[in-house]
């Protein structure tokens, strides 16, 4: 397999047809001037050490080395391989509350961690767990939207899952049952895997019927997992954390976010999962305990393995092109003017 590491500089090989012509048009803008002092054949013997053709290896030699420089600086990569693998594993969706009150803190102390930083911590630490499985990831705030399809592909799903923030929905509010509903439509068509949805939210559910939801999940076989994030004595939301702003609401106060621990608890009851605190240092430990309670199954796993670098043979190729152009003359060279190769 080839590839580029910066395959966005290729659109650089536009420039090489576009110099070829400019320099055509100024050859021939050339002839044409020197035709207003006579015929060419007249004039040829007038300038015996211009040569006809050097000017177009010349330019030849630097169209190819400047060819050959893009493809340095867009680094092409040879040796990729895609292994395709049967392993044992579960499905697993993750569902991340990108609402407002995600900014507030996950502690008591209003300057701790955000609780949505506090969620890419656990999941990324989640995902070094998962092994054989497979991931998905959600966001929804007012309504979901899939941010990465199942895989098994985790260096994207933490790829992803960094780029996360409380911008990537347009509707604010905290849609759970919708969050819920997407990710069961998300497994694959395998009926023997063990699904297993994971929601990190502070619970704050305004929406739709989360529990409903997390019922059908359980009734289709999919546990239904919570990680409850925030205080439950509540924080405000940051604007500008840095200067003390805070979001107030219509009268000028702050306005307060809590951890509605008893609706996380509820909608884990009712999806047969577990309900855990994220501020507990057992958090992680817990929810992988859970996640192992579900029968494994023959899953395919696609890897690849590490691409070499080739941007040195384009480099030394550029060199090699430059150093020709340089030992080119545009004239004739005086030796072979005295070489005639057609007569005997």
């Amino acid at each position: 397999m080839f590839s580029f590491a910066n395959p966005v500089l290729l659109y650089l090989l536009l420039l090489i047809p576009a110099i070829g012509l400019l320099f055509y048009l100024a050859q021939r803008a050339r002839v044409k001037k020197l035709r207003r002092y006579g015929k060419l054949s007249t004039l040829a013997p007038l300038m015996p050490d211009a040569s006809r053709y050097k000017p177009w290896v010349k330019i030849t030699l630097q169209l190819l080395a400047i060819a050959a420089l893009v493809l340095v600086l867009a680094r092409p990569r040879a040796g990729a391989k895609e292994e395709t693998s049967t392993v044992r594993g579960i499905e697993v969706m993750i569902c991340v509350d990108v609402s407002n009150s995600m900014l507030a803190s996950s502690t008591d102390d209003v300057g701790g961690v955000s609780r949505l930083q506090r969620a890419k911590f656990i999941l990324e630490k989640l995902i070094d767990k998962l092994g054989n499985d497979k991931v998905g990831l959600i966001v929804f705030a007012g309504d979901a939207y899939t941010q990465l399809p199942i895989t098994s592909d985790f260096v994207s799903a933490k790829m992803f899952l960094n780029s996360i923030d409380t911008n990537m929905v347009p509707t604010q509010g905290t849609a759970i049952g919708a969050a819920i509903s997407m990710a069961m439509n998300s497994f694959t068509p395998d009926e023997e895997a063990g699904k297993a949805i994971i929601i990190l939210t502070d619970g704050e559910n305004f929406e739709d019927d989360a529990l409903g939801m997390a019922k059908e999940a359980h009734k289709r076989g999919i546990q239904v997992d919570v990680i409850g994030l925030g205080s439950i004595k509540g924080s405000p939301i940051p604007i500008d954390a840095s200067r003390g702003i805070f979001l107030k609401d219509d009268s000028g106060k702050p306005v307060t976010t809590y951890l509605n621990e008893k609706m996380a608890q509820d909608i884990a009851a009712a999806g047969d999962g577990v309900y855990v605190a994220g501020a507990s240092p057992g958090a992680l430990s817990d929810i992988d305990k859970q996640l192992k309670t579900l029968a494994s199954t023959e899953l395919e796993r696609v890897t690849y393995a590490q691409s070499a670098e080739q941007f040195p043979v384009f480099a030394w190729l550029a060199l090699a092109l430059l150093v020709a152009d340089i030992f080119i003359l545009d004239r004739k060279i005086g030796w072979l003017k005295k070489i005639n190769f057609f007569t005997k």
